[in-house]
């Protein structure tokens, strides 16, 4: 626990100031997150010596940000994952009784160990009571984190209540030694529910051997402790026995307590043959264990073939697509990514056009090993044909190796391209009189296979397809054509404007005086436009000159009709409209009215006022009062 009290003594202050002062780093393995000690919940954890170290301060729920600063002094980390969910129960008991011990519990699933060092959301329970003793999570325990204290003043709770923790989640537990000795403890896991023991018993998963034959990879179901493995191997042995294993090295035991690898040493090379790997028990009485202390079952097997290497050939090309400026070449076993030309001399692509490889590089290269290399071309290669690479000597006379340092094999491998395609396309129309059928045609060629129209909301495949349409309207059409390499789409706006539609503007009302002047709005291919005045005049004009009705002296009603005609398609369409001429244009106001709804003289208004300017006319009662306006000279009262 950091500073068991508050700032009441000088002396106090100034120990806690220097804490931060003198921090040392954690260089024993345990003494970081990344590093700690996997945990079996069957076994008792002695620890004779803890190491003096202090790197990082620590959040604390409802204890940090007073004037105690929690941190990870003097600490072993131990890591787990819950098999059964259940409560957590564990005894931390320290060698020296005397001796204070704090501890911290993290859910970290899914996340770096590291974490628990900034994330302040992980935290699953902890105690930091100053009092000396055991301490740890118990069914007794109380119910939430025991801030920092000071033993001398009172005796705070050492023991927070089990939490429970989760199947399937991983979990981490701080150990800090507040008292500056480096005297130990021990860490039992009882009490609890969880379960925290792997059930998984060990063995041997696969062997696999290096190209060169010299070396064994032996892989595990699961990780073992580093200290069940002799340095030479003791633990194996190999039928036939052609040699002999004289080392064994485990993988990342430099910065772990278990590993789930082996590397084997042989005393020779393997030659070409089918093999098995024994596990018995090493020189130091066991085979492998796991945390658990559980053995690989002695005289289990592992087969496994070695055939020395021999050149390998390029496998397979990938995928070929339109108008490929790249090709990959793939390959049985990793390739040296370092001995391949990065100008790409060392492969040569000949086929029914000039081909120039530019560059070549190893895709993905992990452990400088890849087995895929990809070529990339000066240009893209845009037609259809048969081509081949073939692996050759670079401009520097290198080689490309495999991952043995064989050569690989010269044998040439080939590969298709498509041609590239193109969707345009021409449409012929057929015009009628309301409506349009227009076919379309796509000329095909360059191994097209599949044409997908889209016309409008319609769809349609095939070379050519037909389609009515309106003769007015506008229309999308969307090509999409593939050879099952290449595709290539074409969206049209086609519009159509053939439809003859007859339409005129004119004045509805004139003056006796005044001619009639129309406006042919027609639309359509329309080649002939016939005006009919009534039996007054034909006129067969594109745009009449302005019409005068003879004087008559009364009012009348006259009809002007068009006829737009196409004569090639023999379509024609017609419209009428009424004009009214007026007796005369000067303004009137009857004298009397009848207001009975006999269709005569029902209305009161101003007549005549076709050509009046600020026309205001106004009706009001005996007394004055207005009963009805309108600047709008057909507005009647």
């Amino acid at each position: 626990m950091p500073v068991k009290q508050g700032i009441f003594l000088l002396i106090a202050f100034v120990i806690f100031d220097l804490t931060g002062l003198f921090a040392q780093p954690c260089t024993t393995l345990g003494q970081t997150p990344s590093t700690a000690f996997p945990v079996c919940g069957t076994t008792v954890f002695q620890q004779d010596n803890v190491p003096l170290c202090n790197t990082n301060d620590l959040f604390v729920p409802g204890c940090s940000g007073g004037n105690t600063t929690y941190a990870n002094k003097n600490p072993f980390w131990y890591r787990f994952k819950c098999y059964t969910s259940g409560s957590l129960g564990f005894t931390i008991t320290p060698t020296d009784m005397t001796d204070d011990y704090d501890w911290q519990l993290y859910d970290i699933t899914g996340l770096n160990p590291e974490d628990v060092l900034t994330n302040q959301n992980i935290i699953i329970s902890g105690n930091w009571s100053g009092s000396s003793g055991a301490t740890g999570a118990s069914s007794s325990g109380v119910n939430f984190i025991q801030c920092a204290s000071d033993p001398t003043q009172e005796q705070k709770p050492t023991f927070a209540k089990m939490p429970d923790i989760i199947v399937g989640h991983e979990y981490i537990l701080l150990v800090s030694h507040y008292t500056p000795t480096q005297s130990g403890y021990s860490l039992s896991f009882t009490g609890g529910t969880a379960v925290i023991t792997d059930p998984t018993e060990p063995h041997l998963q696969k062997a696999t051997t290096s190209c060169d034959g010299s070396k064994i990879i032996v892989k595990l179901n699961k990780k073992m402790k580093c200290s069940s493995l002799t340095a030479k191997g003791s633990e194996f042995s190999l039928l036939p026995v052609v040699t002999t294993i004289t080392g064994a090295v485990a993988k990342n035991c430099s910065a772990s307590f278990d590993f789930d690898e082996i590397e084997l040493t042989l005393a020779a090379p393997l030659s070409s043959n089918d093999y098995q790997l024994i596990i018995n028990k090493g020189t130091d009485g066991n085979s492998l264990l796991d945390n658990c202390e559980r053995g690989i079952p002695d005289a289990e097997t592992a087969a496994f073939s070695y055939i020395i290497p021999q050149p390998v050939p390029i496998d397979s090309v990938g995928k070929i697509g339109c108008a490929p400026n790249t090709i990959r070449l793939f390959f049985k076993k990793k390739i040296d990514c370092s001995s391949i030309a990065s100008d790409g001399s060392n492969f040569r692509v000949s086929g029914p056009g000039l081909v120039n490889v530019v560059s070549a590089i190893g895709e993905s290269c992990t452990d400088g090993l890849s087995d895929i290399i990809t070529l990339r071309l000066a240009e893209p290669i845009y037609n259809a044909g048969l081509f081949t690479v073939t692996p050759q000597l670079a401009v520097n006379g290198g080689a490309v190796r495999d991952e043995c340092g064989k050569i690989i094999q010269p044998a040439p491998i080939s590969f298709n391209t498509a041609d590239t395609v193109t969707a345009d396309f021409t449409y012929a129309n057929k015009m009628g009189c309301r409506q349009d059928t227009l076919s379309f045609t796509h000329h095909g060629g360059n191994g097209i296979t599949t044409w997908d129209w889209r016309l409008n909301n319609t769809n349609a495949s095939g070379a050519s397809h037909s389609i009515i349409w309106p003769a007015t309207s506008t229309n999308s059409v969307t090509l999409t054509v593939s050879n099952g390499t290449c595709i290539d789409s074409v969206t049209s706006t086609i519009v159509l404007d053939n439809e003859v539609k007859a339409n005129f503007t004119m004045q509805d009302i004139l003056c006796p005086e005044d001619p009639l002047i129309v406006e042919n709005l027609s639309t359509g291919l329309v080649d002939n436009w016939k005006w009919n005045y009534g039996l007054l005049r034909t006129i067969q004009q594109h745009h009449p000159d302005p019409f005068y009705f003879p004087a008559s002296n009364t009012e009348n009603d006259h009809l002007v009709k068009l006829v737009a005609t196409n004569t090639t398609f023999g379509c024609s369409d017609s419209i009428s409209k009424k004009v009214k001429v007026l007796k005369s244009c000067f303004i009137a106001v009857p004298s009397a009215f009848t207001p009975n709804n006999d269709g005569l003289n029902d209305f009161l208004y101003p007549t005549n006022a076709l050509k009046a300017d600020n026309l205001t006319f106004k009706v009001y009662n005996r007394w004055g009062q207005l009963v009805f306006s309108s600047r709008n000279w057909q507005d009647k009262w």
